[in-house]
């Protein structure tokens, strides 16, 4: 048996919008990727926080969570994740405590320390203090707020929030929120979509230093990683053309639209910028359902992790579709 066919597969969504589509066009897209992703049986859906990102529509992420729940009946939706820095942890756990008391057990709260935008936006979200330092007892208050062990020595609750034990995961690019993860007990979620260079150390911390929590027993991780699915290596490559083109732009401060696929990067990228780009998409898992299989199953013996999460960045709505029921095809 294949080590893919019980390991849960599931996927973080920017809502980035396609160039020649608008937002509400591409929010109706993601709610058909949402309800696509719950028919084949796809564990989760994360949206990603973000902010001033010309491109990127899930800057309002607990609304686009609600909305995501209420279309969709099985799959887990969550925040892959909430920049903690931006937010007071009780508005966080009233949102996500009134989100799980309208959809159930089926909300996740994924919290991130950076600030997902730029200076500028980060004080015009309006935090006194802001600073990532305070990051490790903001968790923890979160965990008091959320806890299904509701405590009475406190003045401030969370209501809704208090008692319903949403999960929450640490989610990291680099070793900080690992080494949190572990000592708190918690699941942890690395961003190898954007930040490959520090994934094996980041896991190997995690499961070395882990204390069970009434969270969890034993470690629970999950790596994010860039996916391109299609009907061959060959389409799979042009399709990964779009999210390059994006990456090129993210490195220039050009605004985040996916563009549509080429047949040639090299009239497009200088081999440094070719460079900086593939080394950005280290972790690109790209190809048809024979080299995906094989790919994502050397993939998981290397990390030894207990979920994948993908991103699915094709321009075409269809194929974008589409690719969701290749990567499920690999579990066979």
């Amino acid at each position: 048996m294949s080590v893919l066919a019980e390991l849960p597969f599931s996927l973080l969504e920017l809502a980035t919008v396609p160039t020649g589509m608008d937002v509400p066009q591409t929010l109706q897209s993601v709610t058909e990727h949402a309800r696509h992703a719950d028919a084949l049986g796809f564990k989760r859906l994360w949206l990603a926080e973000h902010h001033n990102m010309a491109g990127i529509a899930s800057s309002a992420t607990s609304v686009l969570i609600g909305h995501l729940a209420a279309a969709t009946e099985n799959i887990r939706i969550g925040s892959g994740g909430i920049m903690l820095p931006n937010h007071p942890p009780l508005v966080v756990a009233e949102q996500f405590g009134t989100l799980q008391a309208l959809y159930g057990d089926r909300i996740d709260l994924g919290l991130g320390r950076a600030p997902g935008t730029d200076p500028i936006t980060s004080r015009a979200l309006r935090r006194d203090d802001m600073r990532a330092e305070r990051f490790p007892e903001e968790v923890a208050e979160l965990e008091r707020l959320l806890g299904k062990q509701v405590t009475t020595d406190k003045r401030v609750q969370a209501y809704p929030g208090a008692g319903s034990g949403v999960p929450i995961w640490l989610l990291g690019s680099s070793l900080f929120s690992a080494q949190l993860a572990a000592m708190r007990g918690l699941p942890y979620a690395f961003a190898a979509h954007f930040a490959p260079r520090y994934l094996r150390d980041a896991i190997a911390i995690y499961k070395r230093d882990f204390q069970p929590s009434e969270h969890l027993s034993e470690p629970y991780v999950m790596a994010c990683i860039p996916l391109i699915a299609a009907t061959s290596d060959a389409e799979a490559f042009y399709l990964a053309t779009s999210s390059q083109q994006r990456v090129m732009a993210l490195m220039t401060g050009q605004p985040l639209f996916l563009p549509p696929p080429v047949e040639n990067m090299d009239e497009l990228w200088d081999i440094p910028t070719q460079a900086q780009v593939q080394s950005f998409l280290a972790m690109q898992v790209a190809g048809g359902p024979a080299s995906l299989k094989s790919k994502l199953e050397a993939l998981v013996e290397d990390l030894g992790v207990n979920e994948l999460m993908f991103t699915n960045d094709i321009y075409d709505r269809q194929k974008r579709l589409d690719a969701l029921e290749w990567v499920m095809q690999a579990k066979r």
